[in-house]
């Protein structure tokens, strides 16, 4: 440190009543870089009495591992001429208080050079910085698990959707995609000794909370099937069972079910709200099969006491059950495919072999729609020997 005295400039006598009502903590360096004056704000923050300051220079104050990273913002702001950055007061106790500091070179009548520089007590900022940190590295970390939870979420699911199949000489082949990561719609194709069941369900909206009624509605289906119910009283069940078990007006859900007996012959089929099934002979129009009960999870009474209807089938009949992702696409002009759009595409593909058939009307649905589907698809197609 330089040895020679420092002085107080004159004009320093007429400034400080001003530099004294500031909020801020201010000090003063000469051509030296040595303190010639501090405000008592700054006392305060820096915990030192002005006969520990005045005539020292700042850096004495840090410990020296920190003094090159201080002295490198001084340079900068020498060389600029002001400046402003971010750095910390060393306190007396020992704590640091972390400050925003300003400076700015002057110039006097004499041709001498001065340092006016000003510290911001900015500990409430970094507080609520390093809390916001804290927050959102807690929120990457709840992100992470719930991307996690959702990956094997998907998974389950995925195990639940329906694989192709053949059942004697009838062939099965199934597609399924949910809009979000997991979604509401699920398949199910369940071989048996007598009867081969056919399902599509679509519970309303999309993601965790879909999914997870679409899993219970699922679970209960499987258990009905395997207590042998008729399709009828096994629609009444799982309406009532939502209704009381889950009880909520957001979550309904729309079904196609049928059932192919051992023969191939004959077609059980019942649906409640969900889209027309079809039936199609290869190059014909297809016979649409309308749902005779609305949509479960709603009413006591949604299910028609008539709601399952024998259809006789002959040799090359394929039946298609899908949810309503792929009717209600859009193309660029907000034309709706609807019903009427899949039948074409159900007769124009119906040539092809089941598992070209499935695999064509996926993807001149996806032709005809603008952008991502907005919906969950699921895709049930069986052929009759």
């Amino acid at each position: 440190m330089d040895e020679t005295p420092y002085e107080q400039p004159d004009w320093l006598n007429d400034v400080t009543g001003i530099l004294e009502t500031l909020n801020q903590g201010v000090i003063i360096n000469d051509a030296c870089s040595r303190i010639i004056f501090a405000n008592e704000i700054f006392q305060r923050m820096i915990g030192r009495s002005p006969e520990n300051l005045l005539g020292r220079i700042v850096t004495d104050f840090y410990p020296p591992e920190d003094v090159p990273a201080l002295k490198k913002h001084i340079e900068i702001r020498e060389a600029e001429g002001q400046g402003q950055y971010e750095f910390y007061l060393p306190q007396a106790g020992g704590n640091r208080m972390p400050v925003l500091v300003t400076s700015r070179q002057i110039e006097d009548n004499d041709g001498a050079y001065y340092a006016v520089i000003t510290a911001t007590d900015i500990t409430e900022q970094k507080r609520a910085e390093n809390a916001l940190r804290d927050a959102n590295i807690q929120l990457e970390q709840r992100h992470r698990e719930i991307e996690e939870d959702l990956i094997l979420a998907a998974r389950v699911q995925q195990s639940l959707s329906p694989k192709s199949l053949v059942w004697g000489q009838s062939a099965v082949e199934t597609f399924y995609q949910p809009v979000r990561t997991i979604g509401g719609d699920f398949g199910l194709v369940t071989p048996g000794e007598e009867h081969l069941s056919v399902m599509v369900c679509d519970v309303s909206g999309h993601g965790i909370g879909s999914a997870l009624v679409a899993n219970r509605i699922y679970t209960e289906t499987m258990s009905q099937i395997k207590s042998g119910a008729a399709l009828t009283p096994m629609l009444r069940h799982l309406n009532h069972f939502v209704m009381h078990n889950i009880g909520s007006s957001v979550f309904f859900f729309t079904m196609a079910v049928a059932r192919l007996n051992r023969a191939a012959r004959l077609l059980e089929f019942a649906g409640a709200g969900h889209p027309p099934a079809m039936i199609v002979q290869p190059g014909d129009r297809p016979r649409l099969l309308e749902s005779r009960s609305a949509v479960l999870g709603l009413l006591h009474d949604a299910v028609d006491a008539e709601a399952t209807v024998e259809i006789p089938l002959q040799a090359g009949d394929r039946v298609v059950i899908y949810t309503d992702g792929f009717t209600e696409s859009f193309d660029a002009n907000q034309d709706m495919l609807g019903v009427e759009g899949l039948s074409d595409i159900v007769r124009d593909t119906s040539r092809l072999s089941l598992a070209d058939m499935k695999q064509e009307i996926v993807n001149r649905v996806a032709a005809w729609r603008s952008g991502p589907p907005a919906d969950d698809m699921s895709l049930v197609v069986v052929e009759i020997p």
